[in-house]
């Protein structure tokens, strides 16, 4: 076995590791609420809304240094 674990030990540890995974994937998925529908049309360019909300307010001009 790999670092010399014991396979009871070795499948502990990868069990944990797959369900706080899928833990994880599932909190971000209902904070963030996707889309999973499919259109029948495809989407014209800009009309798909994938931008986070307030983006476009919050660009600005970059900021350079004077010297």
């Amino acid at each position: 076995m790999p670092a010399g674990v014991p396979w009871t030990t070795y499948l502990k540890m990868v069990t944990a590791s797959l369900l706080a995974m899928f833990a994880g994937s599932q909190v971000v998925h209902r904070y963030y609420l996707p889309d999973l529908t499919i259109p029948e049309i495809p989407p014209k360019p800009g009309e798909l809304r994938t931008e986070l909300l307030g983006l476009k307010e919050r660009q600005h001009k970059p900021q350079t240094s004077q010297q």
